[in-house]
């Protein structure tokens, strides 16, 4: 099969979003060990009782793999620029193999982040500044991979395939904030944010 080529902009916006994505992940790793030993956070998460990170990031939920996802979404965030990186050093393209491997990738991250988001409205009654961060960024990656990754072919050339891709690609931005729209009606409505801040 030929090799399939990234859009220079969404391969720039990889890079932005997991660099964006890496910082704040290291940033909750920091606030982790602040937790853990007591100590003063380098930069504080914590804007009062249902918007801080504590409750989040010392939970069960907050370490799936017995230590704390900060150390997943460090080394996860390194996908995308990996793919962005790759992209543009790759004019020619590369194989439908990699890019399924990498969209594959951002689904898992897309589905952690509603998982995360569920828990942290529904179970925990809190919800972490840095981890909304994550996010507001994994989101649109999703969103903007899924359409770019249907509508040129890299699961299949079949004309109705192509289409759907062509509709999400060019709907990803709205796509982007209904999904943000739902998270933070649910957020409001379970928790009243607004009103505790």
């Amino acid at each position: 099969m030929a090799a399939i080529s990234a859009p220079r902009a969404l391969a720039v916006f990889w890079i932005v979003a997991g660099t964006l994505g890496w910082v704040v992940s290291f940033l909750l790793y920091l606030e982790y060990i602040g937790q853990l030993t007591e100590a003063d956070p380098i930069v504080s998460c914590s804007f009062g009782v249902v918007v801080t990170c504590g409750p989040n990031l010392l939970s069960p939920a907050g370490n799936l793999l017995g230590f704390t996802n900060a150390i997943v979404g460090m080394t996860m965030f390194v996908g995308p620029i990996y793919a962005g990186v790759s992209a543009l050093a790759s004019p020619g393209g590369l194989r439908a193999w990699y890019w399924r491997v990498y969209g594959l990738f951002v689904l898992a991250g897309f589905v952690l982040v509603h998982v995360f988001a569920w828990r942290s409205v529904f179970e925990f009654g809190t919800l972490c500044p840095w981890c909304m961060v994550v996010w507001l960024v994994t989101i649109p990656v999703f969103w903007f991979t899924l359409g770019w990754q249907l509508r040129d072919g890299v699961w299949g050339t079949a004309a109705g395939v192509r289409r759907v891709g062509h509709v999400v690609f060019g709907w990803a931005t709205l796509l982007t904030v209904l999904d943000y729209l739902v998270i933070a009606l649910a957020a409001q409505l379970r928790l009243d944010v607004i009103g505790s801040l």
